[in-house]
């Protein structure tokens, strides 16, 4: 939203992330987020909330955030050399709007990093709050050999159809979406060979 130059406010979900054997990721995810935002929804009335939500997938298995730091250098070991799938959901709850659910999909492959790299990069501190127990934005992008789709998506918020709905509720920004994307060379990984 930062990038938009739009105003907003960061406010914890109160929503328990459980999760359900019986759903698919995409649903999941995609229930996560409309639970996040309704949690906040519910208290700010005619308030646009947006809520969100990203889950690795890897060999049909649902990888959230790790547990503690033993969990963490699990799926880290477990993604090495591998390709996996990001899962990023978005809902919008709109007071006297339509509201939005989107889901994202993007392809991340690893590299085959060794033991001494996920200590590393667990010693940093970064992987404890994120899917898959690495950040893409921060130091965990050493980890990664390519990426397929939406950095934004990847990180957590895909701006495309947010800035879409908000635009069609009427709420202007000050920069524009598609010339951002097209400017910022991180989310063209520029970097990755």
């Amino acid at each position: 939203m930062t990038l938009l130059g739009a105003p907003f406010e960061v406010i914890a979900p109160e929503f328990d992330e459980t999760l359900n054997a019986d759903l698919s990721i995409e649903d999941e995810v995609l229930r996560f987020a409309a639970g996040k935002a309704r949690s906040v929804a519910c208290d700010k009335g005619q308030t646009v909330v947006i809520g969100s939500d990203t889950m690795i997938g890897l060999d049909g298995e649902k990888i959230g955030k790790p547990t503690d730091r033993d969990d963490a250098a699990r799926i880290l070991h477990s993604l090495a050399d591998k390709t996996h799938v990001i899962y990023t959901a978005v809902a919008i709850v709109d007071g006297d709007g339509p509201g939005l659910t989107t889901l994202q999909k993007v392809s991340v492959e690893m590299r085959a990093y060794t033991d001494q790299e996920v200590e590393q990069y667990l010693s940093c501190g970064e992987s404890l709050d994120k899917a898959g127990a690495y950040s893409i934005q921060g130091k965990g992008s050493r980890l990664i050999k390519s990426i397929r789709g939406d950095y934004l998506a990847a990180v957590g918020m895909p701006l495309k159809p947010i800035a879409e709905y908000l635009k069609s509720r009427g709420i202007s920004f000050h920069r524009d979406v598609e010339k951002l994307y097209r400017e910022k060379s991180f989310m063209n990984w520029s970097w990755f060979a």
